[in-house]
């Protein structure tokens, strides 16, 4: 099933307007076989909310991310659950350093 940019910011909870979609389009660009894995970003980003975890748009890069805002108790877990879905998928990611953030690079 292919999303539609619309749809896509619409998952992750962005109201829609020009430049939201503009840099959505930049990030699908920019992101490895994006449409093979854009799916798997709205199941993930799903599973993340009760954890104060979310996959969102970098400001700072032409990627998604994911940001890891849970309780302490909760951070190894949620790092455990988002590691094991992009070894699942073969997802590429890049740690943030010194932040609990990653960089949804894409898929080989």
């Amino acid at each position: 099933m292919k999303y539609t940019v619309e749809a896509m910011l619409t998952q992750l909870g962005y109201t829609i307007n020009e430049s939201v979609m503009s840099q959505m389009e930049n990030i699908i660009k920019n992101t490895k076989n994006f449409l093979d894995i854009q799916k798997h970003i709205v199941q993930l980003n799903d599973a993340l909310k009760p954890f104060q975890a979310y996959v969102a748009m970098s400001n700072s890069n032409n990627y998604l991310k994911i940001k890891n805002e849970s309780s302490n108790e909760s951070l190894k877990e949620v790092d455990d659950m988002i590691n094991k879905w992009a070894n699942k998928y073969k997802i590429g990611l890049k740690k943030v350093e010194g932040k609990e953030t990653y960089y949804i690079i894409g898929k080989d």
